[in-house]
């Protein structure tokens, strides 16, 4: 498409000396860590309210309902807002905690965003694991989701800011990559703990929430804030002395003129809210909003907030359900590495396409596959072949998410912003998705009791109108330095009619010459 064959060139269009440096490699891992955080409370979650003990202590109506005391259709089973509530309300707090951020992230740099968010967290996993009461539960849910606001928004903005051009794409690919890592070791805990004869496993799964927060926390303290940051808040030597370092070259002008040049325009913006709602930044905004907006709708979420919940449902017993959210998890972790490695080769693009037409192959199968099963009624039992099946083609599913829209549409996002706005758009994306994921974790139960199977329909609905976006309205964006990304847009054949030729000649860093070299090499295609 129009985006497609067009950004060869606008990368080519400058390149900034250095290589990948040990520094740079263990910084970013570092930062990448707090996906561990939120990666390990959706998986804890979900193992947690299909514990029988944990259900017997806060929700002893949804335990009688899934014991077929007062139901027997099996798609409402687990029917309950304020179970849900637990699950959804650390969104909810992540999505207003972002928007805070923002501004903490720009005023005292990411690193003490970070810091602050893994001290939160760790508040919250202490509490949680001591609760007594559903308001202790509820509330220490919210202290997590406040330290995930924070944690998402300002990690996501050191990756982006710490890794060279042309290995952007696996090194902010770390952050999902530990997200699946928190998933899979929650799920391997939940299945170990759910034995803990006494009934207070469901207490070693959320207080070891803790574990990662407390790395996450201890290690952002030795972490060097970003040369964009330190730009931007007036420390240009120290700038200097940081980029050298995790560049591995003293030939760093022309990246450090470029970022300073981005510097000073940033920090002659005082509202950067504002600055993101005009016209020239509408291709930043609109991604910003829809692409998280889609992420949410694919539907994965419905399988790992609610994995062991789901194989409960289509008739999997306890262990074999937690058992199943592993093997998820599993495919999960392995598949963000198969990104990592292909994403700034193959391009962004190209994964969000294959992956797209993966998913809706396979939502419209599950719901097939349950809708033979169940029927409309939700009664009857499923046989363990054919559970078998439904597990595959699960694993399929989230093997398609992995590599394409979980990692590469967080990716789009965040390299997409000129510094000028990046706060803002971050909290903006954070925001986005924590709403959705709010959203959808809080009615989902509820929807696959009146929706039955044809809601993984609905899912594959969305997942056909988000790969048509991709296809029309995405261009390619790998290689191409972050301050110079306005020409990606300026470029495409819709996104283009927002920019003027002077922002575009601008290009972030004030070059002109640069930028007019790239836009004609583009608009020449």
């Amino acid at each position: 498409m129009a985006g497609g064959a067009i950004i060869n060139h606008v990368g080519d269009g400058k390149h900034y000396p250095g290589k990948i440096t040990i520094h740079v490699f263990l910084t970013c891992l570092m930062a990448a860590t707090g996906g561990l955080l939120f990666g390990y409370d959706v998986g804890i979650s979900g193992g947690v309210t299909s514990m029988d003990s944990f259900l017997i202590k806060f929700f002893p109506t949804v335990y009688r309902k899934e014991k077929g005391e007062t139901s027997t259709n099996q798609y409402c089973k687990f029917d309950s807002q304020v179970l849900t509530m637990f699950t959804s309300s650390l969104y909810l707090a992540a999505l207003i905690a972002s928007f805070f951020a923002s501004g903490i992230t720009r005023v005292f740099g990411r690193k003490w965003t970070m810091f602050t968010g893994g001290t939160i967290f760790l508040v919250g996993a202490a509490l949680n694991g001591a609760a007594m009461n559903v308001a202790m539960l509820i509330i220490g849910r919210i202290l997590l989701g406040i330290g995930v606001g924070f944690t998402a928004q300002s990690a996501i903005i050191y990756l982006v800011e710490m890794a060279p051009a042309s290995l952007r794409g696996m090194l902010n690919i770390g952050f999902q990559l530990m997200i699946t890592i928190g998933i899979l070791a929650a799920n391997l805990i939940n299945y170990r703990t759910a034995k803990i004869k006494g009934g207070w496993g469901w207490r070693v799964s959320l207080a070891l929430a803790a574990v990662p927060a407390a790395v996450f926390t201890a290690g952002s303290l030795f972490l060097p804030d970003t040369p964009n940051s330190l730009i931007e808040r007036g420390h240009e030597d120290q700038a200097r002395t940081i980029l050298r370092r995790i560049r591995g070259t003293d030939d760093i002008q022309k990246e450090f003129a470029d970022i300073k040049a981005a510097g000073e325009k940033s920090k002659a913006v005082k509202n950067p809210w504002r600055s993101i709602a005009q016209r020239r930044y509408r291709p930043q905004l609109t991604m910003a909003i829809l692409i998280p907006f889609f992420q949410q709708l694919t539907g994965i979420n419905v399988i790992m907030f609610y994995a062991p919940v789901l194989f409960k449902t289509i008739g999997f017993g306890s262990n074999a359900a937690l058992m199943s959210a592993v093997i998820t998890g599993l495919v999960n972790v392995l598949a963000t590495f198969v990104s990592s490695f292909t994403v700034d080769r193959v391009g962004r693009r190209a994964l969000l396409l294959q992956g797209g037409l993966q998913m809706l192959a396979c939502q419209v199968t599950i719901g097939t596959l349950i809708a033979v099963m169940f029927g409309i009624s939700g009664a009857g039992d499923i046989s363990r072949a054919y559970a078998f099946t439904v597990v595959v083609f699960i694993c399929i599913y989230v093997a398609g998410f992995a590599w394409s829209w979980g990692p590469v549409g967080l990716l789009v996002v965040s390299e997409s912003f000129p510094l000028v706005i990046r706060s803002a758009g971050l909290s903006i994306t954070v925001s986005v998705s924590m709403l959705f994921t709010f959203a959808i974790a809080q009615a989902f139960l509820a929807l696959l009791c009146s929706l039955k199977f044809a809601l993984f329909y609905f899912f594959g609905g969305w997942v056909l109108i988000m790969t048509g976006f991709v296809v029309f309205f995405l261009p390619e964006t790998k290689g191409v330095p972050i301050e110079e990304m306005v020409v990606v847009w300026k470029a495409h054949w819709f996104w283009g009619r927002f920019i003027s030729d002077e922002d575009a000649h601008l290009g972030g860093t004030g070059e002109i010459g640069d930028g007019k070299k790239a836009v004609a090499l583009t608009l020449q295609l």
